[in-house]
């Protein structure tokens, strides 16, 4: 838990018993309005509709998104809170470089001409340079030629930050890192998984492919070509069956009419 001043902490409980919420919910709020620079919050907090978004003047979003009562509880705490902070010293103060400081960056980077946070991670924009703290770790990455134009966060995902430049949107995790551990890379999960194509039941298996002229597509998805070896001698049922296949086919113009009759020919001279 964020260690707090005297000061802090009495402040926290006196906000804590005007809005009927708990130290921790307050606190919790308190450092994401830190984080966002006094202007912004993004949070999860359960005792406020679990995840949400405070912008100073301007939009605020709750998970009840029709519970305008929640919203104003989330503008004027917000709003209260960042007065909190601009006139008093809330948190310890922890040397700049320090992790968890607001000047979390290595000094030698000097100061970032753009600056946020996104949940639980903060980030900072240098020449050449992104740095990055997740979980009070700190990460530099070199931004190579890329100029960075923003930093933003994919949906509910904690851990992977992308940013747009001349190029494109890149993650994060993509970039050479210069020192810290850097962010776990995530694992891509919008490819289709490919699906073996199944024989379709009591079908000898294919000695040879169908090829159809580029004129003529199979509609019916679910209908596969049927091809009969010349050493497979199907019973009647097994004929009938493959003629009601062919007849789909037809049906679905895979097949003219001559080709239909033509092969259901072929299959009855076999019974």
């Amino acid at each position: 838990m964020q260690n707090l001043t005297a000061i802090g902490e009495n402040l926290v409980s006196d906000i804590s018993s005007r809005y009927g919420l708990s130290r921790d919910a307050v606190i919790h709020m308190l450092v994401s309005v830190n984080n966002g620079g006094g202007s912004m919050a993004q949070f999860n907090c359960p005792e406020l509709g679990g995840s949400g978004q405070w912008m100073c003047g301007g939009m605020t979003m709750v998970g009840d998104m029709f519970n305008y009562g929640l919203k104003a509880t989330v503008d004027n705490l917000c709003n209260e809170l960042a007065a909190v902070l601009a006139n008093n010293q809330v948190f310890p103060v922890i040397p700049a470089g320090t992790p968890g400081s607001s000047q979390w960056w290595p000094q030698e980077l000097g100061v970032p001409y753009s600056s946020g946070s996104q949940n639980s991670i903060r980030y900072a924009i240098f020449p050449n340079r992104l740095a990055v703290e997740s979980s009070s770790h700190v990460s530099v990455y070199d931004t190579l030629d890329h100029n960075i134009g923003g930093v933003s966060q994919q949906q509910g995902n904690n851990t992977s930050l992308t940013f747009s430049s001349q190029y494109g949107t890149i993650e994060v995790s993509n970039l050479p890192i210069v020192s810290g551990s850097g962010l776990p890379q995530q694992p891509h999960t919008n490819f289709a998984t490919p699906i073996e194509n199944a024989l379709p039941p009591n079908v000898p298996e294919y000695s040879q492919q169908e090829s159809y002229s580029s004129g003529q597509q199979n509609t019916a998805s679910n209908i596969q070509p049927v091809v009969i070896s010349a050493g497979n001698q199907p019973d009647l049922n097994e004929t009938l069956e493959l003629i009601g296949k062919l007849s789909q086919l037809r049906d679905a113009g895979a097949l003219t009419d001559d080709e239909f009759n033509s092969k259901k020919s072929d299959l009855l001279s076999r019974i």
